[in-house]
């Protein structure tokens, strides 16, 4: 063998199970997409549930209070449901409830320390409040959890940048 097939067999063993490692990882972070959809990355059992996706059709709909209804019953029945508790949050942020959303995103993070989605709204959710440095800390989070970057990160990181924009 030619070291230069060697070489390439290397680095496609090696980009495989980077590949691998990286579906892995995201798939047990509990953390979605975290664009301005909502979406917070539901899990097997709660695709499941018909509260939950009434909730998230609320979502989409832009339905605040019918999707903190549907929410509000998913998390009654599965009190372990960062996915819930995050639309939760994100429900009550953009009906500007920030006491109630922040309790919702730190329920959510109580279950699920590194839930992207999480940690991006309550981001978010501090910028909407004034609070640079708290949102700050969730971006060096997310820093931490997307080793290779992930949407949750560049969204709270343009936010961020942002505001700082209309400070200066």
């Amino acid at each position: 063998m030619t070291f230069r097939k060697i070489v390439t067999a290397f680095l496609t063993v090696f980009a495989a199970q980077l590949l691998a490692a990286q579906i892995v990882f995201s798939a047990g972070s509990g953390g979605g997409s975290g664009g301005g959809d909502g979406n917070a990355g539901s899990t097997a059992s709660s695709s499941q549930s018909a509260d939950f996706a009434a909730g998230k059709a609320a979502i989409d709909a832009e339905q605040w209070d019918a999707a903190i209804a549907a929410f509000t019953k998913v998390t009654m029945s599965e009190p372990e449901n960062a996915d819930a508790y995050n639309y939760l949050g994100y429900a009550n942020r953009k009906l500007k409830k920030y006491d109630a959303a922040f309790a919702n995103y730190n329920k959510a993070l109580a279950i699920n320390p590194e839930h992207k989605g999480a940690n991006e709204y309550i981001g978010e959710a501090y910028l909407q409040t004034g609070n640079l440095k708290m949102a700050e800390e969730h971006l060096g989070k997310l820093d931490s959890i997307c080793f290779f970057g992930c949407p949750e990160y560049t969204m709270l990181k343009r936010a961020v940048d942002d505001y700082k924009a209309k400070q200066s």
